[in-house]
Order: C-alpha cells, then sequence, then structure tokens
C-alpha cells in the first residue's frame, strides 16, 4: 500500500510517498481504508523526537476517518463497510497511508451526511477539548473559562463546546484572528500581542478572575493564567505544567488537571480508552446538529502533508488541515 514514510527521527521534512505492507487486524482490531487523515502538532513533534517503540520507515498520522474493510477475531460493535473515525495509537504506525489498523473499541460511527474530511479533523483536538473541559474541569453553565490560542485546533473546539454548554468564553488570539473567534462563540478575544491577558480577564470579570483557564502554550503560559483565576479555579494544561508548589496558597485554592489524551491506548485501562469512543460519538452528534464547526481550513495531498506540517510548526495555522488520503 502507498504511505507517507518517516525514514528516521528528524526526518519530517523529507518525507516521500512509498510503497509499505498492508496491515492486517489482530484480536480486537479493525482494518481501516482511510480516507482522510488531520494533521496535528503532534505529528511533527514525534516526528521529530521519535520513539522508541517505532520500526522505521515509520507512518505518522493520529487521526483517521475511513471504512471498515475487515475485522478481527472478536470484534462486534463494527462491520465491514461502516465509516468510522478514531483517534490511534501513537507507538504504532499511523494513518497517513491508504490502510490503517487500530482497536475497534476506540471508534466512532459517522453519521451520515458528515464528511470523511470533517470527522477526520475531530479527534486529537476537539476530544482533547472535550477531556479537558467536561472529564477534568467540569465544566457548568454560568462560569467563565479563558482559552489560550483559540483560533487553533483545541482552542477552536474548546470554544464552541464551552459556548454550547453556557460558560462565558475569552480567548486570546491575534487581532487579525478575533472576527473568527468570535465566530465559534467567544465572547471576548484577547490579542495576545497587544495587551496583558491577565488584566483583560480580571477587567472583564470585574476583578475576580475567571473560573476555568484551559492553556496549550507552555509553562510559562500557564504560570501566568493562574494570576487569571478566580477563587476556587481550575486549570488544564496540555504543553507544560504550571509551578503548582508556588501557587498553592490557603487563601486563594486553586486546582490543577494535566490533560494527555494519546498516552490512554498504552494504559491498558479499557474504561479509559472507551471513552474516546463516547466523546467521538458526542462531538458527531454535535457536528451533525450544526452545534458544531469542524474547523476545516485546507486539504492537502499526501505529498503535501511534510509542507503542512512544516506550516503547522509556526503556530500561525487557523483550524485544520486534512490530508486527502483516497
Amino acid at each position: 500500500m502507498k504511505a507517507l514514510l518517516l525514514e528516521d527521527k528528524g526526518k519530517v521534512n523529507e518525507m516521500k510517498v512509498g510503497e509499505i505492507e498492508k496491515p492486517t487486524p489482530g484480536k480486537g482490531e479493525i482494518l481501516v481504508k482511510i480516507k482522510a487523515t488531520a494533521l496535528n502538532p503532534v505529528d511533527y513533534k514525534t516526528g521529530n523526537g521519535g520513539n522508541p517503540n517505532w520500526t522505521y520507515p515509520h507512518v505518522l498520522g493520529l487521526d483517521s476517518a475511513g471504512i471498515v474493510e475487515e475485522v478481527g477475531e472478536g470484534v462486534t460493535n463494527v462491520k465491514a463497510g461502516d465509516r468510522v473515525v478514531y483517534h490511534g495509537d501513537m507507538t504504532k504506525k499511523g494513518g497517513f497511508a491508504e490502510y490503517g489498523v487500530t482497536t475497534a473499541h476506540t471508534v466512532s460511527l459517522i453519521p451520515e451526511g458528515i464528511s470523511f474530511e470533517d470527522a477526520a479533523a475531530l479527534p486529537c483536538a476537539g476530544f482533547t477539548a472535550y477531556q479537558a473541559l467536561f472529564h477534568k474541569l467540569h465544566a457548568a453553565k454560568g462560569q467563565t473559562i479563558l482559552v489560550h490560542a483559540g483560533a487553533g485546533g483545541v482552542g477552536g473546539f474548546a470554544i464552541q463546546l464551552a459556548k454550547n454548554a453556557g460558560l462565558k468564553v475569552l480567548t486570546t488570539a491575534s487581532a487579525a484572528n478575533h472576527e473568527y473567534v468570535k465566530g465559534l462563540g467567544a465572547d471576548y478575544g484577547i490579542d495576545y500581542r497587544e495587551e496583558d491577558f491577565v488584566e483583560k480577564a480580571l477587567e472583564i470579570t470585574d476583578g475576580l478572575g475567571v473560573d476555568l483557564v484551559l492553556d496549550t502554550v507552555g509553562r510559562d503560559n500557564a504560570d501566568k493564567s493562574l494570576k487569571a483565576l478566580a477563587f476556587n479555579g481550575q486549570i488544564a494544561f496540555i504543553a507544560g505544567p504550571p509551578n503548582a508548589n508556588e501557587a498553592i496558597s490557603f487563601a486563594h485554592p486553586l486546582s490543577f488537571h494535566q490533560v494527555a489524551l494519546g498516552s490512554v491506548h498504552q494504559s491498558g485501562n479499557r474504561k479509559e480508552q472507551l471513552k474516546l469512543a463516547e466523546m467521538g460519538d458526542h462531538m458527531l452528534s454535535l457536528l451533525k446538529e450544526g452545534k458544531l464547526n469542524a474547523l476545516v481550513q485546507k486539504t492537502v495531498s499526501l505529498d503535501e502533508v511534510p509542507q503542512a506540517l512544516a506550516e503547522l510548526a509556526t503556530r500561525k495555522v487557523k483550524g485544520k488541515i486534512i490530508a486527502q488520503i483516497h
């Protein structure tokens, strides 16, 4: 089968389409004929850093949508011909290929009327936002949330999910993207280049601070975000933890939540793995009902993925980029 081949770690920009053996599903697994795979920052990060579980040439790509071609032993929840989307196991070969294998219990069925491209946009960014908001922060109607990098994938989904749940949404984004993030549901756009987001968040909340923060930027940004939190405020972080030890205070208690979606495949915890399918089912239903925008801004061919990943690495990409495979 055709696949985009990573010949060694650090060679993401040099990937080229080549031929490798078509995989076969094992017990509890399915073989999917891939139609679309989303690009995510984790692709170039792991591609450059490598993984001890990989053999080369490796295939990147965690989020894929396609048609079930074959089911392995013991699979009863899906059948050949079903349209599915899934978040893959980063220790195994991924979705920038004509075929992929994944565990059957972690896939979601794609409803009629939803494209493979829109479905593929959801898992990594969408499930991360969903897990942060509802499994970690337990976001609830009437709360205020500061979502960092609202024009990105995780931020864009978080804005929409929070707004759907009845929260007031503040987000950091460049001034050029304020119209875009407000179109997704943000109540306030904060230009992180020109404004101090802590001062702005306190101003908007009459000095109380926000109830929740979702940080996707990094350790320093997460650390600064603590100053924007209200009494009993909570922060969920993805790209690095704030300094919790220095921030813990009896006078101003806070809660800290680590979000790490991709490692669930190696956890051995089936209950947690099933949440991938549950999140997918819910987000697909929101997409079907017109309550969610899949954020797809651009589609590329398999050959164009390396260039698109380099573009993604600039951290200036809006929404999601999707590779069309078949």
